[in-house]
């Protein structure tokens, strides 16, 4: 199944699975029913602002609308088989999601491109940030930090916050951190 199909069937899962009609989930997430209609037949090229829309207006974690679930008990994942999620400034790719007790932790191999700022006006639990190559200024919009290789922060991701690079591109590891619903 591609990526667009696995999207597609997970949305419309979960909008059935809640009683939502399209236009009820369209109010929701601020996204035109049209474009809902498009991802829902596995159609259209979601950016990251439409999928963290999504996953707040069907309050589940982004991983649970863009991954296929499967039992492994070995799991290999190659950057090439895995879609990018884009944004102005952010690229992703969903590397694994691993459902630990109470909480869903998703990883990511998260690129930040130069000269644009990504800004999140916030979604549930905790985001982790491990900066692997570049500078990223990151973090809440009023008190971000600045970080270079190496270096890690945690902070809520309900807060309202961004990522900037700092000279060139950024390479880095998010990791986001849920409750389990």
């Amino acid at each position: 199944m591609s990526a667009g199909q696995v999207l597609g069937a997970n949305i419309r899962a979960f909008r059935e699975q809640r009683g939502l009609s399209l236009s009820e989930l369209a109010r929701r997430s601020s996204i035109a029913k049209g474009t809902l209609s498009q991802l829902e037949s596995g159609a259209g090229n979601p950016t990251i602002d439409t999928v963290f829309s999504l996953s707040n207006a069907l309050d589940v974690p982004v991983s649970e609308l863009v991954t296929e679930r499967t039992p492994p008990d070995v799991v290999l994942v190659r950057t090439a088989d895995v879609e990018v999620l884009s944004s102005n400034a952010v690229d992703l790719r969903l590397m694994r999601r691993m459902d630990i007790g109470d909480t869903v932790l998703e990883i990511y191999d998260q690129r930040v491109r130069s000269g644009a700022v990504q800004t999140s006006e916030g979604h549930p639990g905790k985001e982790h940030v491990l900066v692997t190559s570049g500078q990223l200024r990151v973090g809440p919009v009023d008190k971000p930090y600045e970080l270079g290789p190496g270096d890690y922060v945690c902070f809520p991701g309900s807060l309202p916050h961004s990522y900037e690079t700092v000279g060139g591109e950024v390479s880095s590891v998010l990791v986001l951190e849920y409750p389990k619903h």
